[in-house]
């Protein structure tokens, strides 16, 4: 039977996946909403299924509708990207009993790892370092308040269930802690269906590091090295890079190590990406395991030369990593820009609306993953990134020259984005000299501001 494969996503991700399993001869099918109707996913699939209205809930998050779309057009496999069902471990314990194929790990090992409090029980039997905090979940404020005190402010109240940067709340005393419990738990709720929280330490000024690991049916494991996404803006990843400038090779070994060891405790099987932080004495704290592809998996393609892509499906499909650890070198320096439809200078808020015209850039080392072009309507409905924008060099120094060279020819006309913002940043000299941490974007604001006023 002939391999066809259902993008169960939108935007860039579904473009991208699409492409990939256009190489591989495999047949696609796109689902979208009817705010999509127009997208780019659904002109470039062999096939296409609208599954609901505008909102998420009704369409993209609804499983039976999925799932439906996958079973009527004959799909042997369902790859879900990132985001929406990527991490949902009931719909992937559906499309297991339905005898699909889900690209990605299966139910089980979502339901181990995915929740984050378990996650860091797994982590803490493994030896691998965790940041203080809660033993599991924290039912009540009360509760809370006894963790708080113990391991002393500031604290983080994490959802367990949380992701996106969504579900987390800073808080430096008894009473802002009282305050944000139940807000957080609300918003967990809200967001992700689950209010439960736990209580991790605060570590100040982090780096933020995640490993990507692979792994297939045959017990095969490879990690293909770091990146580092501590810029961020509300705790969402803005810029990422690989390799990180504050790691040495032996941090760097011994942080690959840690995430295979984590990811061979519960045979994870396909890509996945292993999340600690690293404090300034270059200490580092496993925080989460995210168990899909992630937005910035381009960063480690470009210095490894891995189509991530590609060997998700072709581990499930049932073959084996075309490639052992001996193989994957680091090779130059990659940056990723997140091309987004909002306005820095009042807090991020989304700017959807029409794109009269759109330029992209080019040359020799520019890569940009996107579903937008010319007349697209940017709906309101979901996440503001319009596209990626990669840049690939031999060094860092030359890659953040090529990223500003590729941000100045980037023109998105009708709507506002964060390009100028981005271009900013890459003349920032805490930013060129690799010293910025996760509180970056925050500083930089405000010297915005500043030089606004002046």
């Amino acid at each position: 039977m002939k391999n066809k494969l259902l993008i169960a996503n939108r935007g860039e991700i579904a473009v991208r996946i699409i492409r990939a399993a256009k190489e591989l001869g495999i047949e696609t099918v796109a689902v979208y909403s009817k705010a999509d109707e127009d997208s780019l996913h659904v002109k470039l699939a062999d096939q296409a299924v609208c599954i609901g209205e505008n909102l998420a809930s009704d369409s993209y998050l609804n499983m039976n509708r999925v799932l439906s779309a996958a079973i009527s057009t004959g799909c042997n496999a369902i790859h879900p990207g990132y985001g929406f069902l990527s991490e949902k471990h009931e719909f992937v314990e559906m499309v297991e009993s339905c005898q699909i194929k889900f690209v990605g790990p299966t139910s089980k090992s979502i339901k181990l790892i995915g929740d984050k409090s378990s996650a860091r029980t797994i982590a803490k039997q493994n030896h691998i370092p965790i940041v203080e905090g809660s033993d599991g979940l924290v039912p009540t404020v009360e509760d809370g308040l006894i963790v708080a005190k113990k391991i002393g402010y500031p604290v983080m109240i994490k959802a367990t269930s949380g992701g996106g940067g969504r579900g987390i709340s800073i808080v430096g005393s008894d009473e802002e802690f009282k305050s944000a419990f139940s807000r957080t738990s609300l918003e967990a709720l809200s967001n992700f269906g689950d209010g439960a929280l736990y209580i991790e330490k605060f570590i100040e000024s982090p780096r933020h590091i995640e490993i990507q690991i692979i792994g297939d049916s045959l017990g095969n494991y490879v990690h293909l090295f770091e990146r580092d996404c501590s810029m961020q803006r509300r705790n969402q990843k803005m810029i990422e890079e690989a390799p990180s400038s504050v790691l040495n090779d032996i941090l760097r070994r011994k942080m690959g190590l840690a995430a295979l060891k984590l990811a061979k405790s519960i045979e994870y099987v396909n890509a996945g990406t292993v999340e600690f932080l690293v404090d300034r004495k270059q200490n580092f704290y496993f925080i989460e395991m995210n168990t899909r592809i992630q937005v910035e998996h381009p960063v480690t393609e470009m210095i490894t030369g891995v189509d991530i892509v590609k060997e998700q499906l072709r581990i499930a499909y049932g073959k084996a990593l075309s490639f052992k650890q001996r193989d994957v070198k680091i090779k130059g320096h990659a940056i990723e820009c997140r091309i987004n439809a909002e306005n820095p200078m009042k807090n991020f808020i989304p700017t959807p609306g029409n794109i009269k015209n759109v330029i992209f850039p080019g040359g020799m080392g520019i890569r940009i993953d996107t579903h937008i072009y010319p007349g697209y309507d940017v709906p309101p409905f979901y996440d503001s990134m319009l596209a990626k924008l990669v840049v690939y060099a031999p060094t860092r120094l030359e890659a953040i020259k090529k990223m500003r060279v590729a941000l100045e020819q980037f023109v998105i006309e009708g709507i506002e984005t964060n390009i100028e913002y981005q271009y900013l940043i890459m003349y920032n000299p805490e930013f060129i000299k690799g010293v910025y941490d996760t509180g970056f974007i925050q500083r930089f604001n405000r010297l915005v501001e500043e030089n606004k006023n002046e």
